[in-house]
């Protein structure tokens, strides 16, 4: 499974951005984000289930940010809304065959999301 993470960019602060993730030679995958800040540890944004029925997400963006799936296209995305400075990280997509916060075993290359105050 190869994944491309695509959309990211610099944006204002309370602007929104929608990140895309495509995956070929696989389907059927639980999809996460994660992103890593300079000088921080990665960590875990959301994840939504193979079907679409279950979604996750971290304290620090629930409620701001929405995980959804495109079956027909095989891409995952995040819609980013009230976006803060402190959400400025790369942002990087992965894929697991179990629905979970921290193993994953297919990684793409991140985007880069800036968020100026």
């Amino acid at each position: 499974v190869q994944l491309q993470a695509s959309g990211g960019g610099l944006v204002q602060a309370g602007g929104s951005l929608r990140p895309s993730c495509a995956a070929s030679g696989g389907t059927a995958y639980n999809m996460g984000w994660f992103r890593q800040a300079p000088g921080k540890e990665r960590e875990f944004v959301a994840a939504i289930s193979w079907n679409g029925a279950s979604l996750d997400y971290s304290d620090s963006v629930k409620g701001r940010f929405t995980i959804s799936r495109d079956f027909a296209k095989n891409t995952a995305y995040l819609q980013m809304s009230g976006l803060k400075p402190e959400d400025t990280a790369i942002y990087t997509c992965a894929g697991s065959r179990v629905f979970n916060r921290r193993n994953y075993d297919y990684w793409g290359q991140g985007t880069q999301v800036t968020v100026s105050s």
